[in-house]
């Protein structure tokens, strides 16, 4: 009996002669136990649209249309959907490559039975959503990979049935979990920037990135001088306040405020930050408070009300039989740059040194900043006490890996650290890298064409 099945398939043309076929799956909430019930998995498959220049049967023209190489994409995160192919820079690319893609939104986000607080409450009390949760980490979303592809080419020639993988960020450590399993379903496999780190508990992991974080504060600091002062002063003013009231009715607080460095490991991240204080130190200057326009902005930079499952899970990711028990809070904690996240600073000492942002890190207190979250505070620390958590990786297959890796790898990469992913690489057979100091975390989609060109000729090219 197949595990999955495909229930709706779609068809629509958009400019750029792409043929886009929204497809809806039904997959287990459980693999181990499919009695358990079934989620729902939406993802678009992208192809070029093609007349042909004569005249040839259906079943020919399905060939020669349709029967191309799969590669299915898989996005960074955890918690985020993917968006429509026609807006993704790699997409053009990829297709003249000679691929069909599928970008899947990965369980629990985008339009694949999305996690929020509401729908998370149907499970029933705080434990029972903390279970549900368990079975949204990378294990189950290859998984969810392997039946699809299984659906997708059950038609195709032997030589086709295998597919290819991408993985960006979170999609990247997805992607090194399917080479432990399932090998045998993948023709080959890119990574940018996601080498995850193996055998590396999540407290290794912050203590890494955090180093790298604190580089990204001086740079910062040392870009915008001014902000040293601007960012005290802000944080005088939240404080005075009380924390101030966001649109969405939650709260900011200095803490809060601190968080936005998430921003620093992206190509104009630095910029982003800088923009976003001032315009609260502008709003300040002209009329004594900061403007709604301002604290929207600020906001969506901010929230994770709208992918709870990256604050729920963030440290899960890096979970393998035992608990986080917020392992990024007590890293912080103990550096004298963010000792903030004990208490918020106090106004004595507002001059003494620059406050330092925190970087990708999920802290306790995001819980009773923003509404959404605040409704899962219970949620989160049972998962956050979780020891049981299965492995997402086995080393001694990686080791014997036959599947080609072809991963780009960021030196600066502030979220994926570059000496653990060194590591990592050292683990996997037949891996290849493309390695720079020019490029950021997020380089696929903002420097998507080098990106991609260094990837493909790691893979076609010879290295005499």
């Amino acid at each position: 009996m197949a595990l999955a099945r495909l229930l709706e398939s779609k068809a629509h043309l958009t400019p750029g002669k792409l043929k886009i076929s929204e497809l809806l799956f039904e997959v287990p909430k459980d693999y181990t136990d499919p009695k358990f019930g079934t989620l729902q998995i939406f993802a678009r498959a992208v192809t070029r649209h093609e007349k042909p220049a004569a005249v040839i049967s259906p079943e020919e023209q399905r060939k020669v249309l349709h029967q191309k190489p799969w590669l299915v994409y898989l996005q960074g995160g955890p918690g985020f959907g993917c968006s429509p192919p026609q807006d993704f820079p790699m997409t053009n690319t990829i297709l003249d490559k000679g691929y069909q893609i599928l970008y899947m939104d990965q369980r629990g986000t985008g339009l694949s039975s999305p996690i929020t607080a509401k729908t998370l409450a149907l499970q029933g009390d705080a434990h029972r959503q903390a279970d549900y949760l368990k079975l949204f980490r990378a294990d189950s979303i290859v998984k969810d990979c392997e039946a699809i592809r299984k659906i997708l080419t059950e038609d195709y020639p032997i030589e086709l049935k295998k597919w290819s993988i991408f993985g960006q960020s979170f999609g990247g450590f997805c992607t090194l979990t399917y080479l432990s399993f399932y090998p045998h379903g993948l023709r080959e496999a890119f990574t940018s920037g996601g080498l995850a780190p193996i055998g590396k508990t999540a407290e290794q992991v912050y203590k890494a990135t955090f180093q790298k974080v604190i580089e990204r504060n001086k740079a910062y600091y040392a870009k915008y001088p001014e902000d040293v002062d601007t960012v005290h002063d802000l944080a005088f003013h939240i404080k005075s306040k009380g924390g101030l009231t966001l649109p969405s009715g939650g709260t900011l607080t200095v803490r809060g405020l601190l968080t936005l460095g998430r921003e620093f490991g992206m190509h104009g991240g630095i910029d982003s930050v800088h923009n976003h204080i001032l315009r609260m130190r502008t709003d300040l200057e002209q009329f004594q408070f900061i403007t709604r326009p301002t604290l929207s902005a600020l906001e969506s930079t901010l929230t994770f009300d709208d992918a709870v499952i990256y604050a729920l899970l963030h440290e899960p990711i890096y979970c393998e039989g035992m608990a986080s028990n917020w392992a990024a809070d007590r890293v912080g904690r103990s550096l004298k740059q963010f000792q903030w996240l004990a208490s918020s600073p106090q106004p004595a000492s507002i001059r003494d040194h620059p406050l330092y942002f925190s970087g990708e890190m999920v802290f306790p207190f995001l819980f009773d900043v923003f509404p959404e979250l605040g409704e899962l505070r219970q949620v989160a620390e049972i998962l956050a006490a979780f020891s049981g958590w299965d492995d997402l990786y086995d080393q001694w297959q990686l080791a014997r890996n036959e599947v080609p890796l072809y991963a780009a790898t960021f030196i600066d990469d502030m979220y994926v650290d570059y000496r653990l992913a060194q590591e990592t690489a050292a683990l996997v057979k037949n891996c290849k890298q493309f390695i720079t100091n020019t490029m950021y975390h997020n380089a696929l989609r903002s420097k998507t064409d080098d990106v991609l060109k260094e990837l493909f000729a790691l893979r076609d090219d010879l290295i005499d």
